[in-house]
């Protein structure tokens, strides 16, 4: 029987010690033979990113012991940090950025590439060996530390530690992959475009001679893969969508299936995988639609055919014979290794989840809705979100009280969400609160059309999605219109901090995490990767630079009285601590209401246990003193500080 109580204050099982409390967040998966690897980011051990292995007799143990940290900095958001051949672990050392090797019965690693001139200066990714050596994207920083002056470039390690220089030239270059006949695939783009905007797929054949096979101007590729009979598969937009194709050398780029959505995501981190070639011949897939994933076998002449597997996530795809080994999650599962029989479908979990020792019940199921938004020139007038209910067994609300909402906006902005149980949500539903995840428009999953609505207008479309939706759900009698917040962290923080300045009066409070509050600061100072990023979201800089004050939070700061609680990592290279200094001071001299902290060691995104509970903890109390509800006695929360 549950108690009628506030929204906001019902005592729940999920603390921010459960969200911490044994977690690790799944990474990349790698097949090795009868093996299957795969890393965990782990917050209780100061996030530090292990390799786990599972033997082909059940056993599973940690690869690397403490300290060491398998995790690469290229791009700042890294991937493909290591791999596995023939029992031996490939992996990038956080502390260095150095490549290390690790044999089987090894008592420790050894280091391949020598100590860099300038102190973690020379940094590997998306490494895959060859009998040559480990080939691998190089990024090399000067001591100047400016982005201009960082080269990218594909390279071969030699087991010696020396190195040869295969690709040089481009802006940026990923996706190495040794082909038949001494044949190299990689993928190349240029300022100002992003991977996901403009990047080519290029051959080199043994002979020298280089093909473009696909991309370019308007056309983005991903995920090269060499099949054993000498053909290239590859996922490109070509169609509005990410969809699979073939090349064999001498010809022309063939579309293979197309299915109406996109089937790869952006490549924001190195080492994604959407799909895998299985030693029949068959190709294993997973696709989005309505933010839910379908895994899929196609078979050479036939259309897919969807597995049905009880999950709603699927990445990292792998080959194991004619298995599919991937990671997995859905609405009800934290994150899983799963291998799944491409016949049969049945499915074999290699990794656990954690045991959360709670009932469905706790769980809030996900709604996908489409609402009306402007069109703003875009030619498209919906938007999309996934919404979370307020959902708790012991709890119900008062006779005629309807539940708090927090809008929670993603990064990216070129990014969207997934399905796949997520205990910070669950945190917020869990206490009454109406959570909903918004796909603005910009989002990926969606198209071609409708990730590009966002060219030249970030800033302004996603602000009136998320306002819109906000507004839709209130205007149904979802939640209350005097309790929204919104939040959300780095571009999703920028969303946030925009929308509280630029759109006032719709949400009453919000919370910043590492978010731009400088469009202009933020292109002078971010790193390579995305420092022309915002040539193609806002304008040309520096030629735009009135484009960029008319839409930085930090210059509407007069119209900014909202509530807001912001957090930020003081080592964060990709939003540097100055964006959330700029704004924190401009609410102090306003007299705003706010709440600050700033946590020691941590970049962009946080990985320990003690400061995920200390800002999500913080938030909660921030809405709690805002809206005027009480705390959960029993969690004992220490109130966060409102200047």
């Amino acid at each position: 029987m549950s108690t009628a109580l506030p929204t906001g204050s019902w005592p729940t099982p999920i603390t921010s010690e459960l969200v911490v409390r044994t977690a690790a967040r799944l990474g990349e998966v790698v097949v090795d033979g009868e093996e299957v690897w795969w890393s965990e980011s782990r917050p209780d051990e100061g996030g530090r990113s292990v390799i786990v292995r599972r033997s082909s007799d059940g056993t599973v143990a940690d690869v690397l012991a403490a300290p060491w940290n398998a995790r690469t900095r290229v791009h700042e958001y890294g991937g493909g940090a290591w791999t596995v051949s023939g029992g031996s672990l490939w992996f990038i050392e956080f502390s260095d950025q150095r490549l290390y090797r690790l044999d089987a019965g090894s008592a420790a690693p050894v280091a391949v590439t020598p100590e860099p001139a300038v102190p973690s200066g020379v940094r590997h990714a998306d490494l895959h060996v060859t009998p040559a050596g480990v080939l691998a994207v190089r990024e090399t920083h000067t001591v100047s530390g400016a982005a201009a002056d960082v080269v990218n470039e594909i390279v071969l390690v030699r087991p010696d530690g020396g190195t040869d220089v295969l690709v040089t030239g481009p802006d940026f270059v990923s996706d190495p992959r040794p082909g038949p006949d001494g044949a190299l695939a990689w993928l190349q783009w240029d300022h100002p475009s992003m991977p996901w905007d403009a990047a080519q797929l290029v051959v080199r054949s043994g002979d020298g001679r280089e093909t473009v096979v696909a991309g370019g101007s308007g056309e983005s590729v991903v995920q090269p893969t060499w099949a054993a009979d000498g053909t290239l598969w590859f996922l490109c937009d070509r169609t509005d969508v990410w969809s699979l194709y073939r090349w064999r050398a001498g010809g022309e780029a063939e579309l293979v299936l197309d299915v109406g959505s996109d089937i790869a995501g952006p490549q924001w981190r190195f080492g994604q995988r959407r799909f895998a070639l299985l030693d029949d011949g068959r190709v294993a897939l997973a696709y989005g639609r309505d933010s839910a994933d379908r895994l899929a076998v196609l078979s050479p002449g036939a259309g897919p055919r969807e597995l049905d597997v009880p999950y709603a996530a699927f990445g990292c795809l792998g080959a194991q014979g004619t298995r599919i080994v991937c990671a997995a999650g859905g609405p009800a599962a934290e994150p899983v290794v799963l291998r799944v029989d491409a016949d049969s479908a049945t499915a074999e979990v290699l990794r656990e989840a954690r045991d959360l020792g709670l009932a469905p019940a706790w769980f809030s199921r996900p709604e996908f809705v489409t609402f009306p938004t402007s069109d703003d020139g875009t030619g498209i007038d919906i938007a999309h979100a996934v919404v979370y209910p307020p959902a708790n067994p012991d709890a119900q609300a008062p006779d005629g009280e309807l539940p708090p909402l927090v809008v929670m906006v993603h990064g990216g902005p070129t990014s969207s969400h997934d399905r796949v149980l997520n205990l910070e949500i669950q945190y917020f539903t869990s206490r009454g609160f109406c959570v909903a995840h918004v796909d603005y428009r910009g989002s990926t999953g969606y198209g071609r059309r409708y990730r590009d609505a966002l060219q030249g207008r970030w800033g302004v479309v996603d602000l009136d999605d998320v306002v819109a939706c906000a507004r839709f759900l209130a205007d149904a009698g979802r939640v209350d219109p005097a309790r929204m917040a919104i939040r959300g962290g780095s571009a999703g923080g920028y969303t946030t901090l925009a929308a509280l300045a630029m759109r006032p009066g719709v949400f009453t409070a919000g919370a910043s995490h590492f978010g731009v509050a400088d469009l202009a600061a933020l292109a002078a100072e971010t790193h390579k990767f995305e420092s022309r990023y915002l040539d193609g979201l806002v304008a040309p800089w520096p030629e735009g630079a009135g484009v960029y004050a008319e839409r930085s939070p930090i210059n509407h700061v007069d119209t900014l009285d909202t509530p807001l609680a912001v957090f930020q990592g003081d080592e964060d290279a990709v939003v540097p601590p100055s964006q959330a200094e700029a704004i924190v001071a401009a609410l102090r001299e306003r007299g705003v209401p706010h709440a600050y902290l700033l946590f020691p060691g941590e970049q962009h995104g946080f990985r320990k246990a003690a400061n995920i509970r200390a800002a999500l903890d913080g938030e909660l109390s921030f809405y709690a003193q805002v809206w005027g509800f009480d705390l959960p006695a029993a969690e004992k929360l220490a109130p966060i500080t409102i200047r």
